[in-house]
Parts: C-alpha cells; sequence; structure tokens
C-alpha cells in the first residue's frame, strides 16, 4: 500500500532536532537572560550557530550552503525559538528573507558572489521592505530608485525600518525594495535591489527599547543619494513586488515555525514548573483549573504543529503552498500568544519576574502576529483564497 502521508520524522531529522535542540539549551539558554536584559547582539553565537550548519541551509551546496530541504530548516528555526526568539529571529531573517531572494531570484553571477558568504555564519544580509508609512501595504513604498545612464547606476533615497540583521558588524548587505517609475495603471513600479554594506550614502542605525527579540539586530536604514550599480538589480526591473511577495511567502513559514517554538517552549516550562509547585499538600498541576489550561497548550500545539509541517511539506513537494503558509504563520504565532500568556498565569507572580524565561516568551510573542503581515493581513489574504 503507498503511504502518501508520514508522521514520523526521518533519522536525520530526529539527529538535526536533537543536536540544534543541545546546542540551544546549552550555548544559548545560559546567555539569553543577559543578552535580553543588555540589548546585545552576540556576534559570537552567531558564528558559533553558523559552524553549526544553521546559515544558508536552503541554499545549495553549489554555492556553498547546506542544501537542507524546507522542513529540515523548518525544524531548525523551531527548535531554537524554544530557547530563545532572539536567535531564532537571527536564523530566520537570514535563510529566509536574506540569503533566499538571492538564491531564488539573483543572477548566477550574484549567487556566486554572495551566498558562500551568507553561508558561513560570518556574514548577515537584511531585508529592505518595510518603511515609516509602509508596512502591510507594501505597494505605498516611498524609497525611490533614479537611474543615471551616465553612469549606469540606480540613485536611492528614502528610509527603511524594523530590518533584521541590517546595522551589525557581520551585516555585508541588505535588498531594498524601491519605486523606480509608475506603471500605466497608476500603482508605483518596484524593483529590488542588492546594497552592499557599509557603504557611502547609506547610515544603519540599531533600533533599542524594544519589547522583544531584544538580542536580535534589528535596523533602520537611511537612503542619501546612495548609489548602486545596475548590474546589483535583484531580478528585473519592474520585479520587485512579485520578489517580495514570493519571499514573504517563504518567510511566513519561518515565522510559523518561530510561533511554534515559542509555544512548545513556554509549555515546557509552565508544564514542569506545574509540576514542582505545590499547594494544598500537591503539586498545582494535580489541580484541575491549572491541569486543564496545559491540556489546551498542548492541543494547540499538536493543531500548530501539523498546520506548520503540512505546509512545509507542500512546498518541499512543490505544491501550491502559499494559503496554507498564511494559516500556519496566523494559527503558529497565535498559539503561541495563548501558550505564552497561560504559561505565565500558570506561574503566577513569578511569571512576571525576568529571572523566570516565561516572561520573555510573553513579550517574544507578541511579535509574531505582526512580522511577515499581521495577524489581520494574514486572515485577509486567507479569506481571498477562499473566495471571500
Amino acid at each position: 500500500m503507498n503511504q502518501n502521508y508520514g508522521f514520523a520524522e526521518s533519522e536525520e531529522i530526529k539527529l538535526l532536532r536533537d543536536t540544534v535542540r543541545k546546542f540551544a539549551q546549552q550555548q544559548i539558554a545560559p546567555r539569553a537572560q543577559e543578552l535580553d536584559e543588555k540589548e546585545h547582539f552576540s556576534e559570537e553565537l552567531t558564528r558559533s550557530m553558523g559552524e553549526l550548519g544553521l546559515f544558508g541551509t536552503i541554499v545549495s551546496t553549489d554555492y556553498q550552503g547546506q542544501g537542507m530541504d524546507y522542513i529540515s530548516y523548518i525544524v531548525a528555526v523551531e527548535e531554537l525559538a524554544r530557547v530563545d526568539g532572539s536567535h531564532a529571529a537571527t536564523i530566520a531573517a537570514h535563510n529566509s528573507l536574506g540569503a533566499g531572494p538571492i538564491y531564488y531570484f539573483g543572477s548566477d553571477e550574484q549567487k556566486k558572489k554572495y551566498l558562500p558568504k551568507l553561508a558561513t555564519g560570518n556574514a548577515l544580509w537584511g531585508f529592505g521592505l518595510t518603511e515609516p508609512d509602509a508596512g502591510s501595504d507594501a505597494q505605498s513604498s516611498k524609497t525611490t530608485a533614479r537611474y543615471d545612464s551616465t553612469t549606469d547606476e540606480w540613485i536611492i533615497n528614502g528610509a527603511k525600518i524594523f530590518i533584521t540583521n541590517a546595522a551589525s558588524d557581520l551585516t555585508i548587505g541588505v535588498t531594498v525594495q524601491a519605486v523606480t517609475g509608475m506603471l500605466a495603471n497608476g500603482k508605483p513600479e518596484l524593483t529590488c535591489f542588492l546594497v552592499e554594506t557599509p557603504c557611502k550614502g547609506l547610515k544603519a542605525t540599531p533600533m533599542k527599547d524594544k519589547m522583544m527579540w531584544r538580542a536580535s539586530n534589528t535596523a533602520q536604514l537611511f537612503f542619501d543619494n546612495l548609489r548602486v550599480p545596475a548590474k546589483n538589480i535583484l531580478g528585473t526591473l519592474g520585479q520587485g513586488f512579485k520578489i517580495m511577495m514570493s519571499t514573504l511567502d517563504n518567510g511566513r513559514l519561518s515565522i510559523g515555525a518561530m510561533g511554534l517554538g515559542c509555544a512548545k517552549g513556554a509549555y515546557d516550562h509552565a508544564l514542569k514548573y506545574a509540576q514542582e509547585r505545590q499547594t494544598f499538600g500537591k503539586p498545582i498541576a494535580k489541580h484541575q483549573a491549572i491541569a486543564f489550561k496545559l491540556a489546551d497548550m498542548a492541543t494547540r500545539i499538536e493543531a500548530a504543529e501539523l498546520l506548520l509541517y503540512k505546509a512545509c511539506w507542500l512546498k518541499q513537494t512543490d505544491q501550491a503552498f502559499e494559503k496554507l503558509a498564511c494559516m500556519a504563520k496566523l494559527y503558529c504565532s497565535e498559539a503561541a500568544e495563548f501558550c505564552a500568556r497561560e504559561g505565565q498565569q500558570i506561574f503566577g507572580g513569578y511569571g512576571l519576574m525576568k529571572e523566570y524565561p516565561i516572561e520573555r516568551f510573553y513579550r517574544d510573542a507578541a511579535l509574531l502576529r505582526i512580522g511577515e503581515g499581521t495577524s489581520e493581513i494574514q486572515r485577509l489574504v486567507i479569506s481571498r483564497y477562499i473566495g471571500c
């Protein structure tokens, strides 16, 4: 009998999951609280993740990547997020938003130039889409690029905000969407450019005082007559919006993985605490009010996992996955929020103290409902897929 579905992980996936989990627990967990408190992006841990093979995960070995399948990549992100959202964000943004567009849309020359560097853990690449006045409405970009035929360069002016991995000492570039003209239908022509950093005309400023992902590098970018060679167009002129939307479809799977990991991490901490904390002569896990919370958390995690990995399986087998990617991102992010909130409730007053990781999970969950398209935008996209 042919088996069209399988729910057992391969030995390779099990080994990868165990390896990343052990690394996260041994290397990241002991430092996560301090890094979060100081808002410090650790180049040391980033390089260690590179040595583990977590950069260039989906890039083929032709460009010195790891050549992982998509499910393996998502497993790695999930296991990092199970311990710390900041470091999972570094990996997810770099692979899905940084290296990914270059790998899928870049010329062979661009791939050979950038991808080997981006597969090491010693170099990061950002994804410049969001602007102060253009987030969910990506076609409202105000950043412009004007062609200078005398030098065969494009001159970029504008600003981007909330750009992950774009202002660290490891950052070597950022993909920037800019308006390059107007189309006949009145909409802007959008084009993507590969901007190497540091460079004249670009100011990259780390963003501080974040509520979540405080150990992740987040940047504001300011472009002041920045010149980019015409050969640095990613894809073709006017293909920018297509590239950005395709990139977001893939990125939603990694955000879903972060949601699933966050949910599992919150559940792990809550269950352990509930089994150890005693009231009225027994562990609080034995009280029905707490047991029901844990049961609800476990159920949502199971549902989130099945939805996410079905979406990944569809992508991996070259089937239409975009609708389920939206659903997975939506459900996993909201499952993360639910589990973090209920987990914090199980901790009671201690859940409000920074010495317990559940407090950090509660803060990190908030970003997942916003990044890669808000929950509201996901519902809008899903409703279009189902014919509403």
